[in-house]
This record gives C-alpha cells, structure tokens and sequence, in this order.
C-alpha cells in the first residue's frame, strides 16, 4: 500500500444540518470539512501518498479509485446511503477499502463489501492495522482498548483540503461527557470522563489554519466543550484569548455545551473573550417529566429560559436542539416547544422526533419492550417517522412535528426573525462579532440584499433589516447572517411539507382506489365485463391522479424529489398489483 485516498460520503441536503440554501449565498460547497478523515492522515506515516476526496465539495470518480491502493472512508449514519455507493464502487473497481467513524462503528455487523473495519478512537489502532497489512496479516475488524490519551494529539492534515469550499474550519479539543443522557451515544463511545488536548495543541492547530490563510470562523467540534471547566478556564481559555489578541481577533469560534454554561460567570466572560459567538445546546424540551424520563438532571438544576438569555447576554447566541416524542409527552407538547422556542429567542432550533439510536440505553430499553421497528436514518431534524412504536399515536405525534416546524419556520418567517430580534437585543453592545469585515463580507450582505426581498418573506426580511440596522449597528453583519440562514430553515420546510402533503395524497388516492376495487370485489357479479370495464377506467382515473402528483413531486427541491418519487413509485406499483390481481379473479370467474 502506497497510495491512500480518503473518502468522505455526501451528506444529505435535505437536512436542516447541511445548511445547503445558505451556502448558495457564501458561495461554499460545504459547511464543514471532514475533520476524522484529515486526523487520519496526521497518523499515517509520511512514506504514504494521500488524496482527499470530499464528496460534498465534488464527485467521487472512477479515476480517483483506481488510483489508489486502497480507500479509507468514514461516515456518520445519516451519510449511509452515499457511503454504501462509495464502497460499491470501490469492490467494482477491485480497490480494498478500510472503514472507519460513526457508522461502521454501530454498524459493522450489516455493513458489505468492506475489506477491514478499524472502529472507534483509532488512536491506538491504526499503527497496527497498517503494520499487519504491510506484513498480508490484516484483520477483518480492529477493535480499540483503552481510550487515548489526546494530551499530545498530531495537528490534523488541513494542508489536504480545498480551503475555499468550506464555509468554516473544524478542530476538537476534547472527547467524551460528563452526563448521561438515555437518547445519545456520545458518552458511551467516549466515556464519561473527558479527554483533553493541551492548549498548546490547539495554538499549533490554529496556527496552521492561520498559515494556510483561513480567515473563517472555526467550530470546536466537542460534543460538550465544557465538560472539564477548570481546565477549559484555567488553561484554554487564556491560550486562545491571547493568541487572538496577537492576531487580531481573526477567528469566531462556536462550539457546543451543556446549560450549565449559564451557571458559570467567569466561563462565559472566558469564552466571550476568547471569540465565542455561538453555542449549540440540547435543551430537548420544556417538560421536567420528559428530562428525568430521559436522564437529561443537568437541565432540571436551572431555569432553562433565563439560562438561555444569559448566555445570550454574555455575547452568543444559542442554537437549540430539541425532542419530541417521549414516552412522558403529552399532546400540550406541541404548543409547549413552540412557546419556549420563541420566548428563549432561539433563531436555529433544530427540533426532531426521538430516534433511537444503536449503542444508546434508550435502544436497548426500547428493544427489550419489543419496540423497536427499524434502524435509524441518522437524521433527527424534519424526519417525518421514528424508528420505535412510540406511546403517544404516530398519527397525532407527526401531525403536532409538523405543526411545531410549520409555525418556527413559517411561511413569513415572521417567528424566526422575531426569535432573532430577541436574540439581537438580548447581545447588545457585548463585543459579540470582535474579527475585522472582509469584502467578502460586504458582497455578502448585497447578495442577501438584492435576492432575499424577493422572496415570499421578503417583507419581513426587510422589517428585520431595517429594525437592526438602525438598533444593532455593532452587530449588524450578525443580522444579515441570520437572515442568510433563514433562508436555509424556511427552503427546507416548505419543501419538507410539500413533500409530505404529495405523500399523503398519493396514500389517500390509493386507499380510495383500494376501497372500490374491494367493492367491486365483494359484489354479486350480474354483468363480469362491465364490472371489469368500471374498474378499468378506475384504474385509469387513479393513474392520472397518481402521475398529477409526480409532476408535483418533480418540482419541488432534489434533496426530497428523491423520496416523492419513490412514494409515486412504491404507491403506483401497489394499485397496478391489486388491479392485476382483482382482474385475474373477475376472469376466472366469469
């Protein structure tokens, strides 16, 4: 093996989370880079040839594989279905791959075509499984032991990718979480006790993003930033505040934690300091019955409300993820999300259904009661279905879902830009936004500007501009951000429900089709042939309503096309079946 290319399989765009409708206004391929992959390389040895391919910035082509003498390809379950195309193509073209990350770590035991599996943390792993490979004795699975140390972690390979693709940079300072909440699997895979790398491996991390001329803003990609907050205090903290200082605030950084950042004063101030500006919280929802069912006690100690604003008025916003669909959920839930969501002034709320995912206490709960359906897709934003037989009826749960996304990203998008506004004023005059405005920047704004008032919630785009501009001049580019990713929210959802509704008729049409078809069926027949002929021309009227919707189906966004399209197909072959079938009967009656 001399040659290794790196794959990493596309991410749906049908997801809040690919933020695809807001990338069209920056001009980015992707909001991220694939940080797994690029920590791979920095373990390999220098002796390999490296190629990156990132199947969200550009295609995966046959050349690329063949050049390589084998592929390493990482994947997160909601990236299933494009990893599975990959190594199709890969075991086509006789190339060896070795899988690794999220996906194949759950899923080893149904994943095909995959010649060795490297799982979990590889820290410890990777050496060896390159070393029995040089030697013809590799493994068909490699398990990791002890978790590793990240004291002294290697800087990620940022030099292999292509930097003006991506609308930030991505660098980890820790692994693993204090808390134990039923629904994730992050403190299973990584242990309840966090692992740190030294501040002075993540100076030398952004230095590099520095030399190779980033000027973007930079996630810290932890599952709970804080999980160690003396150190992230005493040592962090300061490291990166004075490096900023020396570079002229040049990042923004946003990162993730647990609400009892709110808590914290000196925490807060540490990371406003630092470049902070946003944090993604899972604040999962109001209802104190549902975060004990769940085991979420770290949001029951606080009022998550003015926890919220706090944070907000210690310079940065909140993204918010929340759950429904508890076993403790009651049909108030609904309305309850909506009030909490819009009061804590949350713009990016990123609601989902409860999904249970492998290797998570709530999956093996729900498999032990025997409610389990199917696996997870990985997505657990605007997903119209879970995988569990839930308490609540599936009908009501998923007509409430889509009341909550319907209402927070409305047609007007009146909600969202109220939730910003609050957001805006509850940041004030905290040095919120400390880098220097680039041009592009400014072309930014005028491409927002010039297309976003055209829109069908243009109107109060522009309320939401001008309301900023004269209140929040400081923080102003914030406002145009915001309205930016607004766009995204609103494109998603109206093509979701749309989606939905075309899914719906096209199950209405056939059950009506069904129910006279099975009329037909049961009644004395006097007349065969003209009992055929009524449900031949049945058939026919149910083939235009059916065709009707394609065409409405190929009009909405690609990122659902897809699954209309397979509905129409599924749905169509159903009636042509029970057609057959009804006139096979009906002849050899007659």
């Amino acid at each position: 093996m001399k040659n290794i290319l790196l794959v990493y399989p596309e991410v749906p765009g049908n997801t809040y989370w690919s933020f695809k409708h807001a990338l069209k206004f920056v001009h980015k391929k992707s909001s991220m880079p694939p940080l797994g992959l690029i920590t791979i390389a920095a373990l390999i040895p220098d002796k390999y040839n490296f190629r990156l391919i990132d199947m969200n910035t550009g295609p995966l082509m046959e050349k690329d594989i063949l050049w390589a003498d084998a592929v390493f390809i990482s994947a997160m379950m909601i990236q299933k279905e494009s990893f599975i195309k990959a190594v199709s193509a890969c075991k086509r073209l006789k190339v060896p791959v070795v899988a690794g990350g999220p996906y194949p770590t759950s899923s080893y035991n149904e994943i095909q075509d995959v010649d060795h599996f490297v799982l979990g943390e590889v820290e410890e792993t990777l050496k060896i499984f390159l070393d029995d490979y040089e030697n013809g004795c590799a493994k068909k699975i490699y398990i990791p032991g002890k978790r590793p140390d990240l004291s002294n972690s290697a800087t990620p390979r940022f030099d292999l990718l292509d930097m003006e693709a991506y609308s930030s940079m991505s660098i980890q300072y820790s692994r693993g979480c204090p808390f134990k909440c039923e629904f994730c699997d992050i403190w299973i895979s990584y242990g309840n006790n966090p692992r740190l790398k030294s501040s002075n491996n993540i100076i030398h991390e952004l230095e590099s993003l520095y030399k190779l001329k980033w000027r973007g803003p930079v996630f810290i990609v932890d599952d709970n930033f804080i999980g160690n907050k003396n150190r992230v205090k005493s040592d962090l903290l300061p490291a990166l505040t004075e490096w900023q200082k020396k570079h002229a605030h040049v990042y923004r950084f946003f990162t993730e934690a647990s609400i009892n950042l709110a808590d914290d004063e000196e925490l807060m101030n540490g990371m406003k300091d630092a470049g902070f500006n946003e944090v993604f919280i899972g604040i999962e929802t109001p209802s104190r019955k549902a975060l004990k069912e769940t085991g979420k006690f770290q949001n029951l100690k606080t009022d998550l409300n003015k926890a919220v604003h706090k944070i907000q008025q210690h310079g940065m916003g909140v993204m918010g993820g929340f759950i429904i669909g508890f076993d403790s959920d009651a049909e108030d839930i609904f309305d309850r999300q909506i009030s909490f969501i819009q009061k804590a002034g949350i713009p990016q709320a990123m609601v989902g259904l409860l999904i249970a995912l492998p290797g998570t206490t709530l999956f093996s709960r729900l498999k032990k009661e025997g409610r389990i359906k199917s696996d997870s897709i990985g997505n657990n934003t605007h997903s119209m279905s879970t995988n569990f037989t839930t308490k609540m009826d599936s009908t009501k749960l998923k007509a409430g879902y889509k009341r909550v996304l319907d209402y927070i990203y409305d047609p007007n998008l009146k909600n969202y830009f109220a939730r910003c506004n609050i957001l805006l004023d509850n940041i004030g005059n905290t040095p919120f936004f400390q880098r220097k405005v680039r041009p592009e920047d400014i072309r930014i704004f005028f491409g927002s500007f010039f297309r976003q008032p055209f829109t069908r919630y243009g109107l109060h785009y522009l309320r939401f501009v001008a309301r900023n501009f004269i209140r929040h001049k400081k923080t102003f580019a914030e406002a145009i951000r915001f309205g930016i990713i607004g766009h995204h929210f609103h494109t998603i959802t109206r093509e979701m429900i749309k989606m939905d509704k075309i899914q719906s008729s096209l199950e209405i049409s056939y059950f009506k089709f069904r129910e006279q078809i099975e009329k037909y069926s049961e009644s004395v027949i006097i007349n065969s042939k003209e009992t055929l002929g009524q449900a031949r021309l049945l058939f026919e009227q149910s083939k235009k309503s059916f065709e009707l919707l394609r065409k409405k189906a190929l009009k909405i966004d690609a990122g659902f096309r897809e699954q209309a399209i397979k509905k129409f197909n599924e749905v169509s072959k159903k009636a042509e079946d029970l057609f057959k079938e009804f006139e096979h009967t009906l002849l050899i009656g007659s």
